[in-house]
């Protein structure tokens, strides 16, 4: 399965592929991306329950080839601000980041 950025990038059922909140990476997995040398993935948590409507909160990390970190968390709620995480907040890539995760909620890289 091809990334959006040329080569793969998908999560494998590899148990030690982990997420930045240690979960599998398979979990929730939409897609990812590539920024050189960054790759970004992200990921669709749970919904909120205690929500009237129902509102998705998603994980995007960060590998620059240390292993996945946290980059920023965020929900469809169009009230809510994206959690940038660390020297991320207020990076200058927030503005792409953000187009590119738009681009693959629409179309999720779901199999």
């Amino acid at each position: 399965m091809a990334s959006r950025a040329g080569g793969s990038t998908v999560p494998d059922k590899d148990p030690y592929n982990f997420r930045s909140d240690g979960k599998p990476g398979v979990d929730g997995y939409l897609g990812d991306f590539r920024r050189n040398p960054a790759v970004f993935t992200l990921y669709r948590l749970d919904s909120f329950p205690a929500r009237a409507r129902k509102v998705a909160e998603y994980l995007l990390d960060v590998d620059d080839g240390a292993g996945a970190r946290e980059c920023c968390r965020f929900t469809d709620d169009p009230d809510d601000v994206p959690a940038w995480y660390g020297a991320w907040n207020g990076d200058e890539w927030c503005e792409w980041i953000m187009q590119q995760v738009q681009k693959i909620i629409a179309e999720p890289d779901i199999h």
